[in-house]
Order: structure tokens, then sequence, then C-alpha cells
């Protein structure tokens, strides 16, 4: 059963803007009373219109009237630029991953708001003072082409075959959350900092290259251009619908466990949000019994409510995924310390 960890980790894809807003002062959202902005990490929303938001914000304007402005991202570049915005906020909902969420509340970019139905998230999966709350739960891991590569590799040490130059890519760390999170997962399964990076630099020979963007990297693995990438059980599961050759894997060290972390989408209300009760509406939606329902058999994802236990065919499957995998719960004050040391070293050691 998926019981274990907090929330864990960071996530994905590069500035992708979905829903355009004015560059200038005042944008359409901040001049009209009924829409609410949202700025998002990617993942959630679907290729052709049948991802989770598509569903959830539909639902919430037939309900209230309202609409949402919608300005997708990785989680970095997110914070960053609700961060550059923040004398003039456009953004009234950001959602995002550990440790940038973490890094939004840091920076003062929230304020707080329990939503509706957040007393039935767990403890470790929302801030003790209510300034952000996980809406969909996730977890790390990797794809493969199951056409070109029928069996997954196993282990770290695997890519480092000469079968992966040019063949294999992971998103950037410190800008995409999945990048960040291969940080995250190497430095726990090959013990520290050190021989993580020493592990890195050998890779870095069959690394194709920097990619902002996560969720970019799916179509490249789908069509055979790349072997393996990074990403996250949710967005790989849900573009896997349209990308039929997608295999989830997650990489174990040496003969040992595969491994992975959660890293939900977090939620928090953004300080000084232009339309602040248009926000904590669709904060109580996103977390209403019926919005959570629909994260596995809409969106691929993991409920953020315990009470809310969906027995759909994704919700089967993607339990299954987990058999076997050893889940475990970085330390995230101390990423939230360090997370630029960590980036650093990682640039030195790849020369990227």
């Amino acid at each position: 059963m998926l019981t274990h960890a907090k929330p864990i980790a960071a996530v994905t894809g590069a500035l992708a803007l979905a829903a355009t807003l004015t560059a200038c002062g005042g944008s359409s959202a901040a001049s009209d009373a009924k829409t609410v902005t949202v700025y998002s990490a990617d993942g959630l929303k679907g290729e052709a219109g049948d991802g989770w938001y598509d569903k959830v914000f539909a639902d919430f304007e037939k309900k209230t009237g309202i609409k949402v402005e919608y300005v997708e991202g990785g989680s970095g570049e997110m914070v960053q630029r609700a961060l550059r915005e923040k004398s003039n906020t456009q953004a009234d909902v950001i959602v995002t991953l550990p440790p940038f969420i973490q890094q939004a509340d840091s920076k003062g970019l929230l304020q707080a708001y329990k939503p509706e139905g957040a007393d039935q998230v767990g403890g470790g999966d929302k801030s003790g003072d209510g300034k952000w709350t996980s809406v969909v739960n996730n977890y790390f891991g990797f794809i493969h082409n199951k056409k070109e590569l029928p069996a997954a590799p196993k282990s770290w040490e695997e890519l480092l075959d000469a079968k992966y130059k040019n063949k294999l890519q992971y998103s950037t760390p410190g800008v995409a959350g999945d990048g960040t999170a291969v940080l995250i997962k190497a430095m726990h399964d090959f013990g520290g900092q050190e021989p993580a990076m020493e592990y890195l630099k050998k890779l870095q020979a069959n690394n194709v290259g920097p990619s902002s963007s996560t969720s970019k990297l799916a179509p490249k693995v789908d069509k055979g251009e790349l072997l393996v990438a990074n990403g996250d059980v949710q967005m790989n599961y849900a573009q896997a619908r349209s990308m039929p050759n997608l295999g989830i894997w997650f990489p174990a060290k040496g003969t040992g466990k595969p491994t992975t972390f959660a890293l939900p989408y977090a939620a928090g209300l953004v300080d000084k949000a232009p339309h602040a009760d248009n926000g904590r509406k669709l904060l109580d939606f996103m977390l209403s019994e019926q919005a959570q329902r629909e994260v596995s058999a809409i969106g691929g994802g993991f409920p953020a409510r315990k009470d809310v236990k969906p027995t759909d065919a994704n919700a089967i499957e993607l339990a299954k995924l987990l058999e076997g995998v050893e889940i475990f719960e970085p330390d995230w004050s101390d990423i939230d310390k360090n997370l630029k040391t960590y980036v650093d070293a990682w640039k030195s050691a790849t020369g990227s």
C-alpha cells in the first residue's frame, strides 16, 4: 500500500506558457474579478486537453463562473517568475514541488490558507503553518523505450554502458524539479555527495546534454531518439496514453533494491494575490472529494487525501508499479539549506 514517506521532491520541466498573461502592469487576470491565475509545474495538464487540470479547471469554472488563467513551467522557474513579480503580483495560486515549495515559502511568496479537506492530508504532505498543501501525490522515476529497450535497465551502473551514448538524457538540476530529483536520488543511492558526483561525472559521457524541461524528454523516448530519461510516475503514466513506447522504472545501486521518493504537487496561496478569494475557492475545489477521486482515473497520480482510496484501473496499475520499490525520505531541511552547493557540485563534476 502507498502509505510511506512524506512528500518528497522536485519536479519538472521548462517554462512553457500554456496561457499567456500580458507582459506589463496589470494582466488580463488582474483586471477581471472572475478569474484566478495559477502558476504550476508541468505534468497535470494533458497534452490533448485530457489531464487532471483540464477536468478540474473546467468543472471549477462551471460551478463558480471563475475562469482559470494557467501558466506552466518548471518548478524552479515558476518560483523565480513569482519572485520577479513580487512587487506587482500576478499569480493567485502556485503549484510546485519540494524543495521549491519550501523555497517559495522562505522567500515570502506564500500566505497561510488551509483549504477545506486539508485535515485529510497527511502531516508530512503539508506545512504546519498552512502555507502549502499537497493536492496530488507522486513519485520520482525514470522511463525507457519499451520497443527499442524491452527490458528496463536495473541499475545506475548499467547506464554507463556505451550503448546509451547520446541515447540518455536527464533534465537540469536546479532548474527542473525532476532534474533536481536526479541529484537527490543519486546522493541517497550512492551514499553521499562525493560518490554521487563521481558517478554523474562518468554518466556525462552518455548524456545528450541539459534540458530545462522534463516533460519534453518523454516524446524523445517514445520515438526512440532516447532510450532512457528521467521523469516522474504521474506525468509519465499520463503521457503513456498517447506515447505507447514509454515504460516506467526505478534505478537501483548495483544489485540492491530499486528506490524512489515521493514528489507531490503542493499548492499555496500567493502572498498579495490579486484574487485571493478565488484562489482559496480553487484550492478548496482541488482538494474536494470529487477532484481527488479523479487524480488517478484522469491524472495518473495519487490522491493527496488519505480518506480517498480509488479503485479504478489506473490506481491498481500505479500501485503495482511501486511494488518492491524502496521508498525513502530525503532530509528536506538539509536540501533546502544546501541545494545551491549540490547543484554547483554537479555543474563542476559534469562540466555543465
